[in-house]
């Protein structure tokens, strides 16, 4: 009909990318990233997303309640944790009687060496992704444990089970020989934040060889058939350099050429869909899940591209506290 054409959605171009992201967040997001993205793109305050982020925290000083949407369900879990923790990191907040409570609670669910696992053992009947089993008796592991101790040091945090938690990372860093790449994440996300930045520095220099070497990280996203994807995940799943070094302050981005970070952020900037939002590259498990992960998952690539001063797809994020 005549005049249909006003009413039709803009195309998607270069000009219009953040006011398409910041759309999607307004139409599909919970309220904690919702509140996050105005606390770290439009100027907006730290206390409604530290009240959000309230509405997670269980009784044991632990977070649940599907905060990372893969576990569902009330229960207290490490994952939750990272999460939480991310989020108070980014306000400035990783201090205080909450941190050490939830310390006194990552030393009940810890292995005795003080490792952490995904999940902590509790009733079941939960819904989780089949990627992310439940165990009676989890182990712990280095993806678990390297991102929560490493924002715990970055943070200038002390607790005793912060020391065996701190060695256990160490061991599974420096004795780390057939990696996936998830656990250089972790080990990334640990070295990041560890105190001892001579011994970081000196880990993260192997990491960066093996990385390499083994073809953890698709270097030209053009070409990705010579690299293999992730064993036992999704189909075509593949990390690249901005996936390791988040920032460019990170250890790991010593490991790319500027040429590769370039190529990284180019890709990541282009991956935005039409709707504003950008992809989750994982096993669709639960609609709910798949629809509360793309916001967390468009909120990561806008901060990964700030950070790198990368505006996405050509245009200007904007600052905090810009006018809009």
């Amino acid at each position: 009909m005549p005049g249909d054409e006003a009413c039709a959605p803009a195309a998607p171009t270069a000009a219009n990318a953040p006011a398409r992201a910041e759309q999607f967040i307004w139409l599909t997001a919970r309220v904690l990233e919702q509140r996050r993205f105005a606390f770290h793109f439009l100027g907006g305050d730290a206390d409604p997303v530290d009240a959000a982020l309230g509405a997670y925290l269980g009784g044991d000083g632990g977070y649940g309640h599907a905060l990372d949407p893969d576990l569902r369900g009330p229960l207290s879990h490490p994952l939750h944790t990272a999460h939480a923790l991310r989020v108070l990191d980014g306000l400035g907040r990783c201090a205080g009687q909450r941190i050490e409570r939830l310390c006194e609670h990552l030393a009940r669910v810890s292995t005795p060496e003080g490792a952490l696992a995904v999940t902590s053992p509790g009733p079941g009947g939960y819904p989780a992704a089949p990627y992310h089993p439940l165990y009676d008796d989890p182990p712990g592991d280095l993806p678990a444990t390297g991102p929560i101790v490493g924002i715990l040091h970055r943070n200038r945090v002390w607790h005793a089970w912060l020391f065996r938690a701190t060695e256990f990372c160490w061991d599974r860093v420096e004795n780390m020989r057939h990696p996936n790449p998830y656990e250089i994440q972790g080990a990334v996300a640990f070295l990041d934040g560890v105190p001892d930045r001579a011994r970081a520095s000196a880990a993260a220099d192997r990491l960066g060889r093996l990385v390499r070497e083994r073809r953890l990280v698709v270097l030209d996203p053009a070409r990705q058939d010579p690299y293999p994807p992730v064993p036992g995940h999704a189909p075509g799943e593949h990390l690249y350099p901005h996936d390791f070094a988040r920032h460019p302050r990170s250890l790991a981005r010593g490991w790319f050429t500027d040429a590769e970070v370039r190529r990284s952020l180019h890709y990541l900037a282009g991956l935005q869909q039409p709707d504003g939002g950008w992809p989750v590259h994982r096993g669709e498990w639960a609609p709910g899940s798949s629809l509360e992960r793309r916001p967390i998952a468009t909120l990561e690539a806008l901060l990964t591209l700030r950070a790198y001063g990368w505006p996405p797809a050509g245009a200007t994020l904007p600052a905090p506290g810009a006018p809009r």
